[in-house]
């Protein structure tokens, strides 16, 4: 597959548009606190999807379709995004917490076995191992700054929680568009940081003059930047592409926040990215079993044609359990497109003035009792 100036661009726009979320969650936790900053940032986004549907598409949702987003958006954006903030609030580097979140491809993976079922091979498991190993080592090295050991395990049960959201979406598939779904999950996140902000006393608006910018960041750049370039990606590639893609975001995130806040890149830092890099290929390869197809046969007149754009779903179980466990939780993937149907076999003629139908001149004769 031949890349385009197209594909780079919206490659480099979801890795830009996916790390300002960590940068924000800095920002934004320098001038408020987390809860006060969730609270009034999906205020914003449910009231300009909210506005979106009711002027532009007024689309039927189902109870069914809003139980199971209410679901995901508990997980995937409640769950996850208050793990990434509370940890940017107790001091954690924000290129340390997009480490940790990036490693929720390489869980997926490896535990699609024993959830869903699909094969995870050695390889995958050693990958992951590796992955956590290249974690230890980039918070080891930021265990001498203002974060409490303790304040590390925020992003790890926020990227766990993004994984429980992927594992949810692929037993609970919905057809509900993107907007819809977003709309959904973003309305159930509101909800629930408007409790925890209502028991803390944190839904006053901010003062600050910074504030506003900040939730500006956050929702152009970091929620429908960050989704815009996401599913822009996966219509023009796969979901195991953007799910490599996401393994750039730390160190886009390290530079960034060594630009905005002063934090350093230590050489520990540098190592274990390196090590959690050498276990992206392990984990997300899949495996040669898979991979391995039989040789095609000739096609014939009356073989079912699969349509060209269908090519990339033959290519093995591996690569679709792949697929299927990295993908996002906030729409259900396009289900691909019916195959053509084959030419069918002629009905045979029938001879005039009887009712029967005369057997293929190459059939052979009846046999006789």
């Amino acid at each position: 597959m031949r890349v385009t100036g197209t594909d780079v661009g919206l490659a480099a726009g979801f890795v830009l548009m996916w790390s300002s979320g960590f940068v924000g969650a800095t920002m934004g936790t320098e001038i408020t606190g987390s809860t006060t900053l969730l609270f009034w940032r999906f205020l914003v986004v449910t009231g300009l999807l909210a506005l979106w549907w009711l002027l532009v598409r007024r689309t039927r949702i189902t109870v069914r379709d809003l139980g199971v987003h209410a679901v995901l958006g508990l997980l995937s954006q409640a769950g996850y995004l208050s793990g990434v903030v509370f940890a940017a609030e107790l001091g954690v580097p924000a290129g340390t917490s997009a480490l940790i979140a990036a490693l929720q491809p390489l869980v997926a993976a490896a535990l699609s076995g024993p959830l869903l079922g699909q094969h995870t091979t050695p390889r995958q498991w050693l990958g992951l191992a590796i992955g956590l190993g290249g974690v230890a080592l980039v918070v080891s090295g930021d265990l001498g700054g203002g974060a409490t050991p303790l304040a590390y395990a925020l992003p790890l049960l926020a990227m766990l929680s993004l994984v429980a959201g992927t594992f949810a979406e692929r037993k609970l598939p919905s057809t509900l568009p993107l907007g819809e779904s977003l709309l959904i999950q973003s309305a159930t996140s509101t909800v629930c940081f408007a409790g925890i902000a209502a028991a803390t006393g944190s839904t006053a608006l901010p003062t600050a003059a910074g504030f506003w910018p900040v939730i500006a960041w956050l929702v152009v750049l970091s929620t429908f930047g960050g989704y815009g370039f996401y599913w822009l990606n996966v219509r023009r590639g796969s979901v195991t592409r953007v799910s490599t893609l996401l393994y750039l975001t730390p160190p886009t995130t390290m530079v960034a926040a060594l630009v905005m806040f002063g934090e350093p890149v230590t050489v520990t830092g540098l190592a274990g990215l390196l090590v959690c890099f050498a276990a992206v290929p392990l984990a997300l390869r899949p495996p040669r079993t898979a991979a391995a197809q039989t040789a095609p046969q000739a096609p014939s007149q009356t073989t079912t044609e699969a349509p060209a754009g269908d090519a990339t779903a033959s290519a093995g179980t591996g690569s679709r359990a792949m697929m299927s466990a990295c993908s996002s939780t906030t729409s259900s993937t396009p289900r691909p497109s019916w195959p053509r149907r084959g030419r069918a076999t002629p009905r045979p003629r029938r001879s005039r003035g009887s009712s029967e139908t005369h057997p293929p001149t190459n059939s052979p004769p009846p046999s006789r009792s």
